[in-house]
């Protein structure tokens, strides 16, 4: 279910039947949960003769658990995150950025799954961190102006007004 990514079970039997009514696979189904169901698959080759092999050893079939079938490898998935999380901060002395700000990208990317815009996963780290430096810097300058009462944009601020505000002066 997991390769074809089908997420429902009643979706998965309803192909397996259909691929037997149409005569793609021969399907034994076991309505039994710890039995599992025969299916018998067409041999692909340069023969001739396309036929259902009918001929196969009958001895069974290996059996996989269906509970926790979802749950990761959560040690190997951390063991990759320190390895990245180093990776990063390598990266960032390298660019002579603070270890402080190497974090915060990689705690900012490992909460969100490693995705920009929270679709499209991460191609290139390295240019996902320079566009983070780049915006870093921004946020600095934007920081600095708005501390000193500067405008932020140059198009920002042109009437140089206020919120109090005199009716009696002239524009």
């Amino acid at each position: 279910m997991t390769f074809s990514k089908i997420g429902s079970k009643s979706t998965y039997h309803r192909c397996i039947k259909e691929l037997s009514h149409w005569k793609y696979i021969i399907y034994f189904p076991s309505h039994n949960p710890f039995k599992g169901s025969q299916v018998k698959l067409f041999q692909f080759g340069t023969s001739d003769v396309q036929a259902v092999d009918l001929n196969r050893p009958k001895s069974g079939q290996a059996l996989v658990s269906y509970i926790n079938i979802n749950k990761h490898n959560t040690n190997f998935i951390k063991l990759e995150a320190i390895a990245k999380e180093k990776l990063i901060l390598e990266f960032f002395k390298e660019e002579k950025w603070p270890e402080l700000e190497a974090q915060k990208f990689f705690n900012h990317y490992q909460g969100i799954g490693w995705k920009v815009g929270g679709k499209t996963k991460i191609v290139d780290w390295k240019a996902t961190a320079k566009s983070w430096m780049l915006k870093a810097e921004e946020m600095k300058l934007t920081s600095r102006k708005k501390a000193n009462n500067l405008p932020l944009d140059q198009n920002q601020d042109n009437l140089h007004t206020n919120r109090n505000k005199n009716y009696n002066e002239p524009l």
